[in-house]
């Protein structure tokens, strides 16, 4: 142990003095919690406070009634150069049609492949199928039959979830940059203090001290899972400041990151930053040179990514909540959502978790007993 501390205070000293490599990766635990509160902070804006939306209404005197709807909706006729490329066009035969109980003609042209003109062409779209259910059960009253024949089912919903409960897609995004975030953080370290060292001849130097291998290779990783950990520390305070600044409760929850989620996370997050930091080491020092390494990391990177990903979706969730990664995210939405924490499912994952990050280590002990690795050759 004390040859593992020494080692282990040489690699902090190292990764200290490199300030720039430090923060590197540590400006995502940093910049993406409030990256995305400002996100939503413009979005929750325009889905609860939309713009007036302009468009190029042809013929809006053939249907008056329909242009002052959709008036009082947000939707008005403009001048060229405020309004977008998107045309309303009311049919010739439109007031007859309407007349003698008839479908109306009415056209909207634009240019569906644009993106940018998705969100308002679907607004028009609704607000004017909006107007057409009001006229057709107005058409109903005219003739003596009640509206409500047409409506065969009234589905009342009542649900019973907590508030912080609702905004489930919010929170298990947010538990998704805070795991991702132990796999950011130390990877620089991770890359420097093995393919780095070996680029620099230290890690020969340091191989001919009396220390067995084993020991540096536990050295290395802890140094690496206390960078993750730091970087997880980070995400949690950033994520609890930032989000409380998004207006949440206009969209019918709440997302708070509380003493509960931050003490889980911190428990739950060391083996995936163990996992994290062994295996980083472990494909740095596979590959030849620096370079090399930070593109296989790449690569690596999106095997977490996936695992990650995917337990937000309904893919195999039997399997994956037994998984590492996915396994601690899954058993984290759960405690979000004001539910007990699946117990059994992760102390599973975490064990294997943990398991995985032994046994990489082990490998990584054999690896520098290799002077083909230890020299690059």
């Amino acid at each position: 142990m004390s040859a593992i501390m020494t080692i282990l205070k040489k690699e902090l000293l190292d990764a200290f003095r490199d300030k720039r490599s430090v923060m590197a990766g540590l400006y995502y635990s940093i910049g993406t919690p409030v990256i995305i509160s400002l996100l939503f902070m413009v979005l929750i804006g325009k889905v609860t406070s939309p713009d007036t939306l302009y468009l190029d209404i042809q013929h809006g005197e053939r249907a008056p009634d329909l242009v002052r709807y959709l008036t009082s909706n947000g939707i008005e006729h403009g001048e060229e150069e405020q309004r977008k490329a998107i045309t309303l066009r009311i049919g010739e035969n439109y007031a007859s049609q309407l007349s003698e109980g008839l479908e109306a003609d009415v056209y909207l042209e634009a240019d569906f492949s644009n993106n940018e003109l998705q969100q308002s062409i679907t607004r028009l779209r609704r607000a004017v199928q909006a107007y057409a259910g009001e006229i057709g059960s107005l058409r109903l009253v005219t003739r003596g039959v009640d509206p409500r024949v047409i409506k065969v089912i009234a589905l009342h919903e009542q649900d019973s979830s907590a508030a912080k409960a609702r905004g489930g897609f919010i929170l298990g995004m947010a538990i998704f940059i805070m795991i991702y975030s132990v796999f950011i953080s130390g990877m620089n370290l991770a890359i420097d203090t093995s393919a780095g060292e070996r680029e620099r001849d230290s890690l020969g130097l340091l191989l001919s001290q009396p220390i067995t291998p084993m020991s540096i290779a536990w050295a290395k990783v802890i140094c690496v899972t206390v960078f993750a950990m730091i970087g997880l520390a980070l995400t949690l305070i950033c994520s609890k400041i930032a989000y409380t600044f998004v207006p949440w409760e206009e969209l019918g929850f709440n997302v708070n990151i509380d003493q509960t989620l931050v003490s889980a996370m911190l428990i739950v997050g060391f083996p995936i930053a163990l996992m994290a930091a062994s295996m980083q080491l472990f494909v740095s020092f596979m590959a030849k040179t620096f370079k090399e390494a930070q593109s296989y990391l790449t690569m690596v990177l999106f095997v977490p990514l996936a695992l990650a990903m995917t337990a937000n979706y309904e893919i195999a969730p039997h399997v994956l909540k037994w998984l590492p990664v996915s396994g601690q995210q899954q058993a984290l939405m759960t405690l979000v959502k004001g539910q007990a924490l699946p117990m059994q499912e992760l102390l599973v994952s975490s064990s294997l978790t943990t398991a995985i990050a032994i046994g990489l280590t082990l490998a990584i002990d054999r690896l520098l007993k290799s002077e083909k690795v230890v020299f690059g050759l």
